[in-house]
């Protein structure tokens, strides 16, 4: 066992084999004998002996242990009110980060709505802008005739709007309804319009599409293309494009002439501007299209 120590002794005896009277003394041996019995029951009795300073500890009182359960209360109450307040923290940014998120929403429909608005007030203003140079071009404008019950038309009853151009196709089949290059140009003028300028291929094609054939393969639709020095449109601008028939007509032929029903990129001939034929006129549309 712990804290023992065991003590071995050998012993020799010599016996008598008679027996020792009382008035015997006992021989050398068998006081040997007393006395090593004595100790070793000493011994026994000294190694069964705990010391009073080596006894355990006595076991924690009440109080110790109520004090361990108020510490670990405190410390369970102290984590939930820190997960609490945590909480409360994370919840209040989260609720600032969505009320920011949805202002920046906002904010950006609302600039997106005032762009919009803005873009939309910027082309009225351009659109009555360019209205109101159109009207400055007539020396009295026919209001009855281009707002009619006073809603404004892009064009006048009859012609054909394109981009922002209106153009007047004639149509008289009676030769006595045709006119000379000069003529047509007079009659264009009534309108306060001209005789049509090509100023693209766009325009070129579209022209084609609305002219049609009549009386022969000579005859076709004055534009306002006509030589003096040189080629020039009515409008005064430089001549840049060109749509010439491969076959031309005689040196005195000084004004241009659109055919029908021809390869649309080449139809353009010279003729005689005292020839009689119908015309295409071409004016500013009174609103601007979108």
């Amino acid at each position: 066992m712990t804290g023992e120590e065991l003590h071995y002794a050998t012993v020799t005896f010599k016996t008598n084999s008679r027996p020792m009277s009382k008035h015997e003394k006992p021989s050398d041996l068998e006081i040997i004998y007393d006395k090593v019995t004595e100790w070793e029951e000493q011994t026994s009795n000294t190694n069964l002996a705990i010391p009073e300073n080596e006894k355990k500890a006595p076991p924690c009182t009440r109080l110790h242990l109520l004090a361990a359960c108020l510490g670990i209360i405190f410390a369970i109450l102290v984590s939930i009110v820190v997960s609490i307040h945590f909480n409360k923290v994370m919840s209040e940014q989260h609720r600032e980060y969505v009320n920011l998120t949805a202002q920046n929403l906002q904010l950006r429909t609302e600039n997106s709505d005032l762009e919009r608005r803005m873009k939309d007030l910027i082309r009225e203003r351009d659109g009555l802008n360019w209205t109101v140079s159109v009207i400055l071009e007539y020396e009295s404008f026919p209001v009855n005739l281009h707002c009619p019950q006073r809603v404004c038309q892009p064009c006048l009853d009859g012609w054909v709007l394109f981009q922002s151009n209106c153009y007047l196709f004639s149509t008289s089949d009676y030769s006595s309804h045709w006119k000379t290059w000069q003529g047509s140009q007079d009659q264009c003028r009534q309108t306060n319009a001209d005789l049509v300028v090509i100023e693209s291929q766009g325009e070129q094609e579209f022209i084609n599409n609305h002219t049609k054939y009549y009386h022969d393969d000579n005859h076709g639709y004055w534009i306002g293309l006509r030589k003096m020095d040189t080629w020039m449109w009515v409008d005064g601008t430089n001549f840049t494009v060109m749509y010439w028939k491969t076959q031309q007509a005689g040196k005195w032929a000084s004004c241009a002439l659109t055919l029908p029903q021809t390869d649309p990129l080449a139809n353009w001939v010279k003729m005689g501007c005292n020839m009689y034929n119908r015309f295409i006129c071409e004016t500013r549309a009174l609103i601007k299209p979108d």
